[in-house]
């Protein structure tokens, strides 16, 4: 008989949001346990998602510089080469590096890692299977169990040929061709990584735009480098089938009216993510997940139909990023301790971790025009900026769009050098209602890639 352990919060999945709240709810004073059925905590974020995609991106890059830009700084390499497996083994070590840290950070805070498969059998209860069968009474249940790759129907995941994420994160050796089924975040990162790595790399598209969630014209702009990098993108564009024949992935494309057969080494398919909730037991506690959407409907506070479970992250509607899963992580822990929380949804950021990098918060233009709201934008290219120019990258711009009677900031768009690190201050001017006067107003160091956002600002000061 499985032994039974009594706790203030029960929190399954160790991912972003999982592992923040169980460290805040037990700053909080909450007995809290974390159960995870990875061997290792991080969840998709950690493992098999954002950082070992950025650890590959960021090899890539190194490898690319070396070839096409270290001479023109006086720097002379000789022939450049590239090691898959060292990479691999590189990325691999920044993984398990922080997923160590993941699990210290938990011991420290004393939440009890319980390993093992989760099920809800209650309100209160939570039966976890493995090696050590566990029973657990739980006050609250957070359920942080994240999202997985989803498929195009009619085309499974082979693992090998035909492949998700989580594979193409683990060639081992670059593929002469590889295609791509979908243009959104994952997709275009991933083919980032190939490409410099001598992939020639193919994009195949439904939407007329690549990240169709990006402002225009910062979209427009990073289709235009991607493609002179080498991209070649096949948009308004289905994938009726594919399958693999003599070693090739055979791929039958219908546009305009008609299907062309391309063939690639490896397909990689990236049309989005599904929340995982197969397996929780939801319908033990009449909780259904929405039809449509996968996702688990929840109120402000983060509750589901059941007053004391939760839950957050890729499971609850929004984005599916890990930044905004820690966000509601904390959030729900604060809540279910009695204090305040809550996440503004208006300023969570989203990056696209290509060359050059694209980073957005709040309202794009178009959406700005669809709810018929008084704005005015602000654009500053980096070609005017001092330190893009001695970096050697002036290719982007910012983009700012503001209220037109009040001058509040609605949205920020960035493509360009350090992208992803200048977005922050644009995500604090949101969260702090800060107006275009009050960037044009802040005195910038200089040269810093930043200046660029003051210069956006004063485009349109009045």
């Amino acid at each position: 008989m499985a032994a039974t352990s009594a706790y203030d919060l029960v929190v399954i999945g160790g991912g972003p949001g999982g592992y923040t709240a169980a460290v805040r709810a037990a700053q909080l004073g909450l007995k809290t346990a974390c159960v995870e059925r990875r061997p290792r905590l991080g969840g998709v974020c950690l493992n098999v998602g954002c950082i070992p995609s950025k650890a590959l991106l960021d090899s890539s890059e190194h490898y690319h510089l070396a070839r096409t830009r270290f001479g023109e700084h006086g720097i002379r390499t000789g022939e450049v080469g590239i090691d898959v497996a060292q990479m691999m083994a590189r990325k691999e070590r920044v993984v398990r590096e922080l997923t160590d840290n993941v699990r210290k950070l938990l011991e420290t805070h004393k939440v009890d890692i319980i390993h093992g498969a989760a099920k809800l059998a209650g309100p209160e209860r939570v039966e976890v299977t493995g090696e050590s069968p566990q029973s657990l009474a739980a006050r609250h249940i957070l359920l942080a169990t994240g999202s997985e790759p989803a498929s195009v129907p009619g085309i499974p995941f082979d693992g090998r040929m035909i492949v998700s994420s989580t594979e193409a994160l683990q060639f081992e050796a670059v593929p002469p061709e590889l295609g791509i089924i979908g243009g959104g975040y994952i997709g275009i990162e991933l083919g980032s990584v190939w490409l410099r790595l001598g992939a020639r790399v193919t994009v195949i598209e439904m939407l007329p735009d690549i990240v169709a969630t990006m402002d225009g014209q910062v979209g427009r702009r990073l289709l235009r480098v991607l493609k002179k990098q080498g991209f070649t993108f096949r948009l308004e564009s289905r994938v009726v089938s594919a399958q693999v024949v003599d070693g090739k992935v055979k791929v039958d494309v219908e546009s305009a009216g008609k299907t062309e057969t391309l063939a690639f080494d490896r397909l990689l398919v990236c049309v989005g993510r599904r929340p995982v909730t197969q397996g929780l037991g939801l319908e033990s506690v009449g909780i259904a997940p929405d039809p449509k959407t996968g996702f688990i409907p929840v109120d402000a506070a983060l509750r589901t139909r059941v007053p004391n479970i939760y839950a957050i992250g890729d499971l609850a509607p929004g984005p599916m990023l890990a930044h905004k899963a820690s966000a509601e992580g904390t959030a729900a822990a604060q809540i279910i301790a009695g204090k305040f929380g809550e996440v503004n949804y208006d300023a969570i950021p989203a990056i696209v971790y290509t060359a050059p990098e694209a980073a957005s918060v709040g309202l794009t233009e178009e959406q700005v025009k669809e709810r018929a709201i008084p704005y005015v934008a602000g654009v500053y290219p980096f070609t005017g900026n001092g330190r893009a120019k001695c970096f050697g990258d002036t290719e982007g711009l910012v983009k700012l769009i503001a209220h037109r009677k009040t001058d509040r900031l609605l949205g920020a768009h960035i493509i360009g050098p350090r992208a992803a690190e200048m977005i922050a201050e644009a995500v604090l001017a949101v969260e702090l209602g800060a107006s275009l006067e009050d960037l044009a107003g802040t005195v910038h160091g200089h040269p810093t890639f930043a200046e660029a956002l003051m210069e956006a600002a004063m485009t349109v000061r009045r």
